[in-house]
């Protein structure tokens, strides 16, 4: 009980800094005219602003991220190299972008996959079970589980980054998601991992403050590789303690950032353009032509960002009443994924019309 207290007396007090130290990235790069991080370019396919916005909530999360890991150190005489590692490299890449360093988009994939392959090999990072028989038996296989982890990450931060938009678009996705792990890991007696996620929602609520509804900063490509990231490995430890769950259940929870990009990839092939390069006909980009056509242009933004994580929540969040049943949770997974593809073709055919 003593213990519990003052975890909740540090998450008080973390609460707080976070808050202050999102304040003053913000006022700071307000401030600042000229500086590499305001993005500036409206032009692009998956620009709907029309000002100039800071790209600095990436910068302030992984500080913010940063007083955390000394806090959990006070705590439990413990550093999370995992995660320190990790959140450092990946906020790395897109931090070169968010000050306009530009390199190719192929180059920035090369880089992501070196530093996970390396991180995945030598912290290690490993999934140990999965509800299908023969994926737990190939994941014995060193070179596979590599490649299996890996693809994982891959498809869980550039899913983060794609649908990093709108207004609170990814924030509240990622809220709802680590919500659902630390339900999970509270209801299992995960207690210190919990300490973590909430860690982390805290830090997603100070964010969506300054970005929601009206944008005061962005998290930049930084910010969403780093909490893409985050997300990932945290449900890769949910799994690996919590053997009761489901891993399909998991899948149904980043249903939506790992469908996302493996659609965008297979749709860009499909219309025999790029899939690395942006465009601008993802899910979230036709249903705000509609949402804003209803609603007008600046309510369409958020407005756009609410209606895309109700319909999520009301999709996934029924799966947690039989998340131990991982039958239910395999065909519940698979019904999204044709609800997706629908959706997404009635939506481009009356965008096009």
């Amino acid at each position: 009980m003593q213990t519990d207290s003052i975890e909740l007396s540090f998450l008080s007090i973390f609460a707080f800094l976070t808050f202050f130290v999102f304040l003053i990235i913000s006022k700071s790069f307000n401030l600042l005219s000229n500086s590499s991080l305001l993005d500036e370019d409206f032009l692009k396919p998956q620009a709907f602003h029309n000002e100039a916005i800071p790209r600095s909530g990436g910068l302030a999360s992984i500080i913010a991220l940063f007083l955390f890991f000394g806090i959990y150190y006070l705590l439990y005489s413990k550093i999370l190299y995992e995660y320190i590692f990790l959140c450092t490299s990946i906020f790395f890449i897109g931090y070169l972008d968010d000050i306009k360093i530009r390199i190719s988009p192929n180059f920035r994939l090369s880089l992501m996959i070196l530093f996970l392959v390396i991180l995945i090999n030598f912290l290690p990072i490993e999934i140990q079970h999965m509800d299908l028989i023969f994926l737990d038996t190939w994941l014995e296989n060193k070179f596979f589980a590599t490649i299996f982890v890996l693809l994982c990450f891959l498809f869980i931060i550039n899913g983060a980054n794609l649908i990093d938009g709108f207004n609170g678009l990814l924030t509240i996705n990622l809220i709802i998601i680590n919500s659902v792990l630390l339900f999970i890991n509270l209801n299992n007696d995960r207690f210190e991992f919990s300490f973590f996620l909430t860690a982390q929602i805290i830090i997603l609520i100070s964010f969506l403050l300054f970005n929601f509804p009206k944008a005061k900063m962005f998290l930049g490509d930084s910010g969403s590789y780093l909490f893409g990231s985050l997300v990932a490995l945290n449900t890769i430890i949910t799994n690996n303690l919590n053997s009761n769950v489901s891993s399909f259940f998991l899948c149904i929870l980043l249903s939506y950032l790992f469908f996302e990009v493996f659609f965008s990839f297979m749709r860009k092939i499909y219309q025999k353009k790029s899939p690395v390069l942006p465009d601008n006909e993802h899910l979230h980009m036709l249903s705000y032509l509609k949402v804003s056509k209803i609603f007008g242009i600046d309510k369409g933004n958020y407005l756009n960002s609410i209606i895309i994580n109700s319909i999520f929540s009301v999709l996934v969040l029924p799966s947690l009443y039989f998340a131990d049943n991982g039958s239910v949770c395999k065909y519940w997974f698979f019904i999204l994924i044709l609800i997706y593809t629908s959706v997404y073709i009635r939506l481009y055919r009356l965008t096009k019309n």
